[in-house]
């Protein structure tokens, strides 16, 4: 998997800086904390309780691109946590990037709650999850993207993630003709 960036994505509480870690030393890959990319801005707005808007979010996702584009460039594999709420966003961070895949941590609402009940010492408010809620386009038919249900253990959210991202990884390597063939 060198090359090659994945970026956990879904909305505050899923498991996203958790999951990341996890599975980035499960592959023996770098870990960037996409929170630690925020501008001092955002960090300050989020801390107040106050959701971002699209433009507050753009100069946050050009670093995250950068960042991916850094680790494809050096030919490593990354693991990158970025919430990548909606198609626009995912997109941003494609620009330019060969080899980006998305692991959608896929959760209810409720169940994001009652794990938020349980954080602490974190910007992102309790308050702030229906906003994210509000705006996540899911990655539906979008190419490198998986989904993995997060009503599960730990261990079991990695080797589904791990297996999944194997099994894409193979696919995305077959050719056009091959890939309609697995297809079909």
């Amino acid at each position: 998997m060198s090359g090659k960036s994945i970026i956990i994505m879904g909305v505050s509480g899923c498991g996203k800086s958790t999951i990341g870690e996890l599975l980035a030393t499960r592959i023996s890959a770098k870990f960037i904390d996409g929170d630690d990319l925020h501008p001092k801005a955002n960090i300050l707005k989020m801390s107040r309780g106050e959701p971002l808007s699209d433009e507050d979010r753009l100069p946050w996702l050009e670093r995250v691109r950068d960042a991916a584009f850094s680790i494809e460039s050096k030919n490593e594999t990354g693991v990158i946590v970025c919430s990548s709420l909606k198609k626009s966003y995912r997109d941003k961070i494609r620009e330019g990037n060969k080899n980006v895949s998305f692991v959608f941590l896929d959760g209810s609402i409720e169940l994001i709650l009652q794990r938020m009940s349980f954080r602490s010492g974190h910007f992102m408010k309790e308050n702030m999850v229906k906003s994210q809620f509000d705006i996540l386009e899911r990655p539906v038919s979008e190419k490198s993207v998986i989904t993995i249900n997060i009503d599960a253990t730990l261990n079991d959210i990695i080797e589904k993630t791990v297996l999944e991202l194997e099994s894409l990884s193979r696919f995305s390597n077959l050719s056009n003709t091959q890939q309609n063939k697995v297809v079909a």
